[in-house]
C-alpha cells in the first residue's frame, strides 16, 4: 500500500504558488470556524417505513445544544465534533429520533478511522437491544414495531452502502443476531430482513466474481516484447485492425471505466490512507485487515492504459503508421473529452506524453497536432488543473440536468481525485485537541466522496464490443525499458547518453531469454 501511495501521490504535482486544492486548518476550533452546509444537499435515501407505507418516520436532523446529547457539541445547529461513544450513540435510532443520512454515511465512512467496522457494528447491536430492551420477554410488542423498522432501515443502509464490510463473518454474526431479535413472530419484518440478505449476498457474490475475472484477466497479461520474439509484428494485431473508429473505441473504454469504477467501494477512499488512532495504543491500524484493492485496480488500469497507448505508437515500423496511429488516439481523446471520460482521456495523453513517444520528433512532424495542443490545454496541471475542474464542474452540471443516460456520464481524473482526497486528509486532524472526532472535517470528506458514489452509479448506455474491450484489457504491452527501445529502433538516438542507452537494452532485452 506504501508503495502503491508513493507512485499515485509522484504524479504530477499542481504548479508552485497555486490556490490549494481545499482549504482546512489543521485544528479547527470548536465554536469560531463557520459552519459549511454543503452536506444539507447531499442526496437521502428514502426512510425504511416507506416501504411498509408508514407515516411514523420521524426525521429528527439535530439537537440544537450541547446538552441535549452527551459528547457532541453544535454549532449554528450542526454537529461539528464529538466523542467517539457519543457520535455512535447518535447514530443509533430510537422510537422518537432517526439519525439523518447524511449523519450515517458520514460517520459509517470515517468511524473505520477510530473503530473496526465489526467493533461499531458490535456496539450498535448492544445498545439498540439494551436502550430497547429487546432482550426481555415482556417487551411491549408495540414499543417493537416501532423501533424495528427504524432499526432495519438502519441496517439496510450500512448493508446497501458499504456492503464490503461484511465480508467479515464477525460483522455477519452481529447482524444475523440483531435482525433476529427484531424479526422474531413478525412476518413483516421477517421478508424485510430477508430481502435485506439476499441483497447483501448477491452484492458479495458478484464482488467476489470480478476479483476473479480481473485476476484471471491480469494473469494472461504478457510483455509485448516477449510477444514480438515469437510471432513476426506483420502478423501481429494492433488496435487498429481491432478498431478503427475513435467513438466506438472511447465509449468501449467508458464500458471498462464505469465497469471498474462501480466495485470500488467508498470506504477504499478512507482506508487507503488510514493511520493509527494516536488515541488507541492496542490494536492494530484498520489496512491490516482490509486494503483498498478495488482502488489500486483502477488506478492500475488507468497505467495499463498509458503503455498500451505507447505501446501502440512505438510499435509500427513506419513513421507514416506511427503519425496515423497518434492522430488516432487523439480523436479517440477528444470522443472521451466529449463523453465526460476525463479519466480515459487523462491516460492517453500521459501515453502520449511518455518520454519514449515525446522524442519521436519526425513522427510527431507528421502529425496534425492543433486538436492534441486543445486536449492538452484542458488536462493542464497548471493553477491547480483549473482547466479541467471548470471542465469537471460542467460535466457534473449536465449530469444532474441530464435528460438521456448518456449525458450522465462523469469518469473523474482518478489520481487527482484520490489526491485530493489524501490532502483534505492529511491538511486536518482526525481529532481535537479535547479528543473528540473533527467532524467538520469528515462532512467535508463524505461530501467528497458522495460526490464520486453518484457517478459511479451510472449504467454504460453504449453497446459492448467484446473484441475491442479484450483487446484493451488483455493486449501485451511494452514495459518503460521496451519502449525505450522501440522508440531508438524507430527514430534512433539523438546523442551519446541516447546511443549508451540503446546499446545497454539490446544487450539487456534481446539477449534475455
Amino acid at each position: 500500500m506504501a508503495k502503491f501511495l508513493a507512485e499515485l501521490l509522484g504524479c504530477t504535482l499542481p504548479e508552485k504558488g497555486a490556490s490549494p486544492m481545499f482549504e482546512c486548518r489543521s485544528q479547527p476550533h470548536i465554536g469560531v470556524r463557520h459552519v459549511t452546509k454543503q452536506r444539507d444537499k447531499m442526496p437521502q435515501t428514502p426512510p425504511f417505513p416507506v416501504m411498509y407505507g408508514s407515516n411514523v418516520y420521524n426525521k429528527n436532523l439535530y439537537k440544537a445544544k450541547e446538552e441535549d446529547y452527551e459528547g457532541l457539541y453544535y454549532h449554528e445547529n450542526n454537529l461539528v465534533s464529538g466523542s467517539l461513544e457519543g457520535l455512535i450513540e447518535h447514530l443509533v435510532p430510537t422510537v422518537a429520533y432517526y439519525p439523518d443520512r447524511t449523519y450515517i454515511f458520514t460517520f459509517l465512512l470515517s468511524s473505520r478511522l477510530f473503530i473496526h467496522p465489526y467493533e461499531l457494528m458490535s456496539k450498535v447491536c448492544h445498545l439498540c437491544v439494551d436502550q430497547q430492551r429487546l432482550t426481555d420477554p415482556q417487551a411491549d410488542k408495540a414499543r417493537v414495531r416501532k423501533i424495528a423498522p427504524k432499526i432495519l432501515q438502519l441496517l439496510t443502509e450500512w448493508t446497501e452502502t458499504f456492503p464490503y464490510d461484511f465480508r467479515d463473518e464477525r460483522m455477519m454474526k452481529s447482524l444475523k443476531e440483531l435482525t433476529h431479535r427484531l424479526s422474531t413472530g413478525d412476518e413483516l419484518y421477517r421478508k424485510a430482513v430477508q430481502q435485506m440478505t439476499q441483497t447483501l449476498i448477491r452484492k458479495l457474490t458478484t464482488l467476489s466474481q470480478y476479483e476473479e475475472a480481473l485476476a484471471k484477466i491480469n494473469s494472461s497479461v504478457t510483455d509485448r516484447l516477449t510477444v514480438l520474439k515469437t510471432k513476426p509484428q506483420s502478423i501481429q494485431r494492433d488496435i487498429l485492425t481491432i478498431c478503427s473508429d475513435p467513438f466506438t473505441l472511447a465509449q468501449q473504454l467508458t464500458h471498462i471505466e464505469l465497469e471498474r469504477l462501480s466495485y470500488i467501494g467508498p470506504e477504499e477512499f478512507v482506508q487507503a490512507f488510514v493511520q493509527k488512532d494516536p488515541l488507541d495504543n492496542d490494536k492494530r491500524c484498520f489496512s491490516d485487515h482490509k486494503k483498498a484493492s478495488n482502488l489500486e485496480a483502477y488506478v492500475e488500469w488507468f497505467n495499463r492504459l498509458s503503455y498500451l497507448v505507447a505501446t501502440e505508437i512505438c510499435m509500427p515500423v513506419k513513421k507514416k503508421h506511427r503519425a496515423r496511429v497518434i492522430e488516432f488516439f487523439i480523436d479517440v481523446a477528444r470522443e472521451c473529452f466529449n463523453i465526460g471520460n476525463f479519466n480515459s482521456l487523462m491516460a492517453i495523453i500521459t501515453g502520449m506524453n511518455m518520454s519514449p513517444v515525446s522524442r519521436l520528433k519526425k513522427t510527431w512532424g507528421k502529425v496534425k497536432t492543433a486538436k492534441f495542443d486543445i486536449l492538452e490545454h484542458q488536462m493542464d496541471p497548471s493553477s491547480n488543473f483549473y482547466n479541467y475542474r471548470t471542465a469537471l464542474r460542467g460535466a457534473t452540471q449536465r449530469s444532474i440536468t441530464a435528460h438521456s443516460s448518456r449525458e450522465k456520464i462523469v469518469i473523474p481524473f482518478f489520481s487527482l481525485l484520490i489526491k485530493d482526497i489524501y490532502f483534505l486528509n492529511e491538511g486536518c486532524a482526525n481529532r481535537l485537541p479535547n479528543g473528540h472526532v473533527n467532524l467538520e472535517k469528515f462532512w467535508e470528506l463524505a461530501k467528497q466522496v458522495m460526490e464520486f458514489m453518484t457517478w459511479k452509479k451510472v449504467e454504460c448506455p453504449f453497446d459492448r464490443d467484446r473484441k475491442i474491450l479484450q483487446y484493451l484489457l488483455t493486449a501485451p504491452v511494452f514495459s518503460e525499458d521496451a519502449l525505450y527501445l522501440a522508440s531508438y529502433e524507430s527514430e534512433g538516438p539523438e546523442n551519446n547518453m541516447e546511443k549508451d542507452r540503446w546499446k545497454s537494452l539490446r544487450s539487456s532485452l534481446l539477449n534475455r531469454t
